[in-house]
């Protein structure tokens, strides 16, 4: 059985190779990932106000189990903490984080999807678009060298549970 180390840090250096030839695009890579954050925390307290002023019966489960599903998450990831592929890896992330730890599951791309899954109920294609930002958020997030490929998976489909409860 080969070396699962050497497996990561070949596979790494395949995904982050075109990023790393364009130094350019490694800074766009960073600004992306920050817009790409940013996006669905501002959305999200726009809709839960849209839906209050509106008085729609549904803003309390696009609320609240998101809100629940957040700290579980939290509490589930904390309870793994699973060490980012930074810290294990001789590897050279496109993304500089201190964090060490709780890696597992992704919370940005949990909340991504969950917010991508109230914007359906309410606004469906808005839902897509969240989607669309769900999946490049979670790219970038391992092209970044800050998550693992399951971590990222494990979120969407955390985000997805979560989700289908609204």
């Amino acid at each position: 059985m080969k070396n699962p180390e050497k497996n990561y840090q070949i596979c790494y250096t395949k995904i982050s190779a075109p990023f790393r030839k364009h130094p350019h695009s490694v800074d766009a890579l960073k600004i992306i990932n920050k817009v790409l954050t940013i996006i669905p925390f501002v959305m999200y307290p726009l809709l839960l106000i849209f839906l209050w002023s509106e008085k729609d019966a549904i803003f309390w489960k696009i609320l609240l189990y998101p809100a629940v599903g957040f700290v579980l998450l939290s509490l589930f990831r904390r309870g793994i903490n699973r060490a980012r592929p930074y810290q294990t890896w001789a590897i050279d992330p496109l993304i500089v984080k201190r964090k060490r730890g709780c890696s597992m599951p992704s919370r940005h791309v949990f909340s991504s999807v969950v917010i991508a899954m109230a914007f359906v109920k309410v606004v469906p294609i808005l839902g897509i678009i969240f989607f669309i930002i769900s999946f490049f958020t979670g790219f970038i997030r391992i092209v970044g060298g800050v998550h693992y490929p399951s971590d990222v998976l494990v979120g969407i489909a955390c985000g997805v549970i979560v989700g289908l409860f609204i």
